[in-house]
């Protein structure tokens, strides 16, 4: 299994960034995906959930109604649509998911909010 996050970067308050995340190794289509942030001191939060058919999408509370979560299968790619952007998002970004017990992990893409 390999994740390769990617999107990150330094983005104002108010400000709009897409992250995506390439799979392989794996029968992407088949596996339920996640995003996870992890701020500076605090601990790995899960963000956002999709389904392997792309339907079924679940937010933290503290996203909900400014991210999106998306997949394109024939891709084998993740997206997280990030708008309105706050400094509190600022995080590093992991994509994620579980296969056969086991929890795999992209390398991260930070994202920074600040003006």
């Amino acid at each position: 299994v390999q994740l390769v996050e990617s999107g990150g970067g330094l983005v104002q308050p108010g400000g709009s960034l897409t992250l995506s995340c390439v799979a392989s190794g794996f029968t992407f289509s088949m596996y339920d995906l996640n995003w996870y942030r992890q701020a500076p001191g605090k601990e790995r939060e899960l963000v956002a959930t999709i389904d392997f058919v792309g339907n079924g999408k679940n937010y933290a509370e503290s996203v909900r109604g400014r991210f999106t979560i998306s997949r394109d299968n024939a891709k084998n790619t993740v997206y997280l649509q990030m708008n309105s952007l706050k400094p509190e998002d600022t995080a590093v970004y992991y994509c994620s998911l579980s296969k056969m017990g086991r929890r795999y992990w992209g390398q991260g893409t930070q994202v920074t909010v600040s003006s």
